[in-house]
């Protein structure tokens, strides 16, 4: 699962803002289209319930299903709480873990994520493993030039960051924060959030939350 692989993307996308499509478009957490159109399967949900569930057509879930298209944080984020799942579910293996883990840098698994339109990306880089049951989730989230989340986003659970690299404003219940290297956060999850890069450069945030969103 550490290993990158790359998918192109052809052909004229349906116009969402907040689901990106590229010639390039680059999918580095392998198969997670598959693995979102097997759990949504298992649900029982066809294309059209979960696609009115999360906000976006039928037509576009299959694209992203397919790894046609990219979602952003927030479509992402909705479709994984409509399944009533998360990353670390959907990857998680089977049998026992040692209580320690070690992930190499080379090795840390990822997965992009774009807002569409002239917005960069975002790759959130796995610190975690995906252990069943894991009750923390951490994540390293690279945003490009012009990155943003994509709107706001809520749940439960409480959430903390630091700023590695760059310059980043984090939305809290409609207050901007205006964050720089060194600098930290905490809010409560069930506050609507979401966040942008601000730097002309690639900015870099460590992000920690439970339970387990992502």
């Amino acid at each position: 699962m550490g290993a990158k692989i790359k998918q192109d993307v052809n052909g004229a996308a349906e116009h969402d803002p907040n689901v990106g499509t590229s010639g390039s478009a680059e999918s580095t957490m392998s198969d997670l289209g598959t693995k979102l159109r097997e759990t949504r399967k298992a649900s029982g949900k066809t294309l059209q319930v979960l696609a009115k569930e999360v906000g976006c057509s039928p037509s576009m879930l299959s694209k992203i299903e397919t790894d046609q298209a990219t979602p952003s944080l927030r479509t992402l984020h909705r479709i994984l709480a409509a399944l009533d799942t998360s990353i670390v579910a959907l990857f998680a293996s089977e049998g026992t873990h040692d209580e320690t883990s070690v992930m190499r840098a080379e090795e840390r698994p990822s997965v992009k994520v774009l807002h569409g339109g002239a917005s960069g990306a975002i790759l959130l880089e796995r610190l975690t493993p995906t252990f069943p049951g894991l009750m923390l989730d951490a994540n390293i989230h690279t945003l490009e030039p012009g990155a943003e989340s994509g709107g706001d986003i809520h749940h439960v659970g409480q959430e903390v960051g630091y700023i590695l690299q760059g310059r980043v404003e984090l939305i809290v219940s409609g207050k901007s924060h205006f964050l720089g290297p060194g600098d930290s956060f905490f809010f409560a999850s069930n506050l609507p959030h979401h966040y942008r890069n601000i730097d002309p450069g690639t900015s870099r945030i460590l992000w920690v939350a439970t339970p387990a969103t992502f």
